[in-house]
This record gives C-alpha cells, sequence and structure tokens, in this order.
C-alpha cells in the first residue's frame, strides 16, 4: 500500500512538473509533494510510519482535487469532454433513453399483443443506438486512452476504484479493447457476436423505414390527375 500511493505521488509530480516554465501553483504542489516522498523514504525506521502516513495523506488529498488542477496537468484530463458525453448519454445505463417512464409501465400482461411487439422493438432500437453510441466514445477517445490506462493502473494499485470517474474511464477502455483487431475470448465473442444481429436488426428497420419515407415523397410527386 504504502509503495503505491508512493507511486501514484510520483505520477502527480511528473504531471505538475518540476522546472521553472511550469506555472507558480503546479510547481509548488509538485515541490511538496516531492519532499514528502524523499522524507518518507530517507527516514529513519521508527520515524518511517509516521511520515509515510502524512505524504500518503497528502497524495491522496491531491489526488481527491485533481480535477482542479491547472490546465493541462490533470488525469484524464484529455478525456474530460468524452467524460461529459458520457453522463449525458449514459451508455451502460440498460434502462430506455426515450420514453422510460411509459416503457418502464408497459409489462408483459399487455393485451394488445402488436402493442407489445412493436414496444420491444423500441428497446431493441433503443440498445443498438448504444452500441453505435458506445463505438463513437471509443473512437473518439483512442488518443487519450494510453496515458488514462497509465492512471487507472495505479489508482487502481492504491484502492481508489469507487472514485466517480474512475469507472467511467474503464468504462471507455473496455470497450475500446473490445474493439480490438485480435483473436477475441469467448465472452467477447458472444458479446461481439449479440451487437452484430442487433445492429443488423437495426440496419433493417433502418432501411425499411428510409423506402416508406422514400415512397411517401414519390407519391407527394404525382400530379392530382395522375393515376
Amino acid at each position: 500500500m504504502p509503495k503505491a500511493v508512493l507511486d501514484l505521488g510520483r505520477a502527480l509530480v511528473a504531471e505538475l512538473g518540476l522546472d521553472p516554465g511550469v506555472d507558480t501553483l503546479g510547481r509548488w504542489m509538485a515541490h511538496y509533494i516531492a519532499e514528502l516522498i524523499e522524507e518518507a523514504e530517507t527516514a529513519k525506521v521508527e520515524e518511517r510510519p509516521a511520515k509515510f502516513a502524512r505524504c500518503a495523506n497528502a497524495i491522496l488529498k491531491l489526488w481527491q482535487h485533481r480535477h482542479q488542477l491547472p490546465n493541462g496537468k490533470r488525469p484524464f484530463e484529455d478525456l474530460e469532454p468524452i467524460l461529459r458525453a458520457i453522463e449525458s448519454l449514459d451508455p451502460a445505463d440498460n434502462t430506455p433513453r426515450y420514453f422510460r417512464s411509459q416503457r418502464m409501465a408497459a409489462d408483459e400482461t399487455e393485451e394488445n399483443n402488436e402493442t407489445r411487439k412493436w414496444l420491444k422493438l423500441v428497446d431493441a432500437l433503443d440498445y443498438s443506438a448504444k452500441i453505435l453510441i458506445r463505438y463513437c466514445i471509443a473512437q473518439a477517445a483512442q488518443t487519450a486512452l494510453d496515458k488514462s490506462k497509465k492512471w487507472i493502473a495505479l489508482v487502481e494499485e492504491v484502492g481508489l476504484e469507487d472514485d466517480l470517474d474512475l469507472p467511467v474511464v474503464r468504462f471507455i477502455t473496455d470497450e475500446s479493447d473490445l474493439l480490438k483487431a485480435g483473436e477475441p475470448t469467448d465472452r467477447a465473442r458472444k458479446l461481439l457476436e449479440d451487437r452484430i444481429k442487433r445492429l443488423d436488426g437495426f440496419k433493417e428497420m433502418a432501411d425499411a423505414l428510409a423506402s416508406a419515407l422514400r415512397r411517401q415523397l414519390k407519391q407527394e410527386h404525382v400530379p392530382k390527375g395522375d393515376s
């Protein structure tokens, strides 16, 4: 545990930077954490537990306030626009995005079988749309993922997995890994096959609707006297 926290501290120091070109606040925080790490590692045996505790406390407090760090120095900063998009879209939520209150009220006791059939199609289309959203998010995050994975590994080692943005970042990295070329695992293969099936259905439905709308447009341009 102490080593993992110190590794996180070193990463924060490296991110904030110690050179004179860095902003004053960032440079001060980097120096402060770096000094605490050095004191903890060079302390006498009897002083080491207290020094480590003080250093770990400072590092974890700094991590908790990472969103207030200067621009260009925040962990996951490159992913921030994507995180905001996910907060709005919530692609990991399995409840329907559209008409969710009405859909949750509908159940298998619905007397109208035709209505129930179309409502099931609504659920299928909603899920397919989320698959497409996940794909777009994963593609948008490609350039920031390598750096983010390093932060994820550090905080998991410390045991900070309950942080608010970490599950979302992990969701992005997992989605990106799923879409990478290579031999998929059995679990990944089943998931990919299910997505293909759903997307094929989505495409079929979209093509049918597009064809119907084209026919409607053609009918509107037919002169009234023509049969």
